[in-house]
């Protein structure tokens, strides 16, 4: 995810929340659960064919090098997965400390009996409050490389308390867990 991804997603979360004039964090998290069925494996590309179980969809992946118990995986056995993501908006005022800003990405392989593992990434950026519209309502931000960005905000009450200079602080994490469950 770019700074611009997370800056377009903090100001979607903006939107709807009304926490900015209590200075307090927003937090926003979703979560996304399915499964798969592994149709086919070529062992020699790499590729895994999975059909979903929800709809029957199928598509074909290439398990990267990143997959270290691909030789584990056999035709039948269910692939669960959990995507998460949250983003976290905090006002800081002038003079305030901020977190760098920076990208941190991880994975951890799972020890289980079957293969699994959760793949991470976090993103951290601030952006300084230049305007604000409250007949609109909108806010102007500049990035931390120069950009100006301006977002409507639906409910101008989120405004409050707001004022040019003040930096908005956006954290914004993404995680994919992953488990292979045995073929019945």
């Amino acid at each position: 995810m770019t700074k611009t991804s997370i800056t377009l997603a903090g100001f979607a979360l903006m939107a709807g929340a009304a926490l900015l004039a209590q200075q307090q964090p927003i937090v926003k998290t979703t979560s996304v659960t399915g499964s798969a069925t592994i149709q086919a494996i070529d062992s020699t590309t790499r590729k895994i064919t999975l059909r979903n179980d929800k709809d029957g969809e199928e598509d074909t992946f290439v398990a990267g090098p990143m997959v270290e118990r691909f030789n584990e995986l056999k035709v039948g056995q269910k692939v669960k997965m959990t995507y998460y993501e949250s983003l976290v908006v905090q006002v800081r005022k002038p003079g305030d400390k901020v977190a760098p800003a920076g990208m941190e990405a991880s994975v951890t392989r799972g020890t289980g009996a079957m293969p699994g593992a959760t793949i991470s990434a976090q993103e951290r950026a601030t952006v300084t409050v230049k305007a604000l519209d409250p007949a609109v309502p909108s806010i102007t931000v500049t990035t931390d490389d120069g950009r100006t960005v301006t977002r409507k905000i639906e409910d101008k009450k989120n405004l409050e308390g707001i004022k040019p200079g003040d930096k908005l602080e956006l954290t914004y994490t993404a995680a994919l867990l992953t488990h292979i469950e045995a073929a019945k």
